[in-house]
């Protein structure tokens, strides 16, 4: 999940929010402000009422951000590096650099989340019942309370045994911690995780239908998004196997052509597509890379423009460029390479380019890694 924009760091690790936050955000400071809080503390002002409903979000995502906060502190507490968090339609996401590297660094990386929201919402309820024993009524005693229960609801969904929820992680920990098999346990995890997921959308559509409006629909969005990244996370897991042992050195292509970012796309067109082949063109300047050029970036560019536009100008810019270092695992680029629109990484040694790791590098290493542990497996 892509950060729209950034809002910073936080305790060293960048944070970005995605725009699909946006939504949420409105949803729920609109059902505080129009129904739960009119309905349950009648007599205020409208106004009142916004204030107190956007209040109530801007803390509620505080939290949601001190949650995966968290998980990075303690990520990189274990050796693994954190390259950014994002706050998006479903809560939050930290970007970890690698995976944990034994069942002890897992549990405690995926249950320091909940454990934060739990300590969250026990805080609001205990500050709203000193409140309420000395006599508090109203808005500020509701958004309180509200906060409570939410943040308790937030850590008790989370710690559900199935992935990609934290408890899909702390199940995970387990499976492996028994078997040995990390492999195993992601499996085992990410099918749980898919299992949860079709038991929410039949919750929700049930209770579309039975009248409970939009909470039945989002119940089942939230269950079709479990299932969805359950079974990528399962993928993963199976190729992350294949490729256990493999360096990005291993796959990639070495000395790649290049071109300049003064070349226009008509040249790119004429000289470089047809007589090379390559689908991906790196930009250097002094042999660093600066840029990268597709064929579908070039495919935008109408034909009677071909000849004005240059490469740098439809490359893929240097910041969000995917770079890698020759001696890296490859599973820990795989991450990274996802999240990329151009499905590419740059390897680089002292800045300088040594080589371009594509999708079919990745699944020709795939496809050897598959046949290496059926040929193991048959060994046994």
């Amino acid at each position: 999940m892509r950060a729209s924009f950034r809002l910073g760091r936080v305790a060293g690790v960048p944070v970005g929010v995605n725009w699909s936050v946006l939504v949420i955000f409105l949803l729920i400071a609109w059902a505080l402000s129009a129904s739960l809080f009119p309905r349950s503390y009648p007599g205020h002002s409208g106004l009142a009422y916004v204030a107190a409903g956007l209040s109530a979000a801007v803390v509620f995502f505080l939290g949601l951000l001190a949650h995966e906060v968290a998980h990075a502190v303690v990520a990189k507490r274990n050796g693994i590096a954190v390259e950014g968090i994002t706050l998006w339609l479903f809560g939050g996401v930290s970007e970890l650099k690698g995976e944990a590297k034994d069942p002890g660094a897992e549990l405690r990386i995926a249950g320091v989340g909940p454990l934060v929201s739990l300590v969250l919402g026990l805080f609001f309820a205990a500050v709203a019942v000193v409140l309420a024993l000395a006599g508090a009524r109203g808005l500020l005693l509701g958004a309180l309370s509200w906060l409570a229960g939410i943040n308790v609801l937030l850590a008790i969904f989370n710690v559900l045994p199935a992935a990609p929820l934290d408890g899909g992680r702390l199940l995970r920990a387990a499976v492996w911690k028994a078997t040995g098999d990390r492999t195993r346990a992601s499996v085992v995890a990410a099918r749980a995780g898919w299992g949860l997921g079709i038991v929410l959308i039949g919750l929700g559509l049930w209770r579309f239908l039975a009248g409970a409006g939009i909470g039945g629909l989002w119940l089942a969005l939230i269950g079709w998004f479990l299932i969805g990244a359950a079974g990528m996370e399962e993928r993963q897991a199976k190729m992350g196997s294949a490729l256990r042992g493999v360096r990005v050195a291993d796959v990639m292509t070495p000395q790649p052509q290049t071109a300049s970012g003064d070349m226009t796309v008509a040249d790119f067109v004429d000289h470089y597509l047809f007589a090379y082949r390559h689908s991906a063109l790196p930009l250097t300047e002094e042999g660093r890379p600066v840029g990268l050029v597709t064929l579908d970036r070039v495919r935008g560019i109408p034909a009677d423009r071909r000849a004005s536009t240059t490469l740098g100008e439809v490359a893929c810019r240097a910041d969000d460029l995917v770079l890698a270092s020759p001696d890296e695992p490859l599973n820990e680029l795989l991450p990274r390479l996802s999240q990329c629109a151009d499905g590419r990484a740059l390897v680089v040694t002292d800045q300088r380019l040594v080589g371009i790791v594509s999708p079919s590098d990745i699944s020709r290493a795939v496809q050897r890694g598959s046949l290496r542990d059926q040929m193991a497996g048959a060994g046994r």
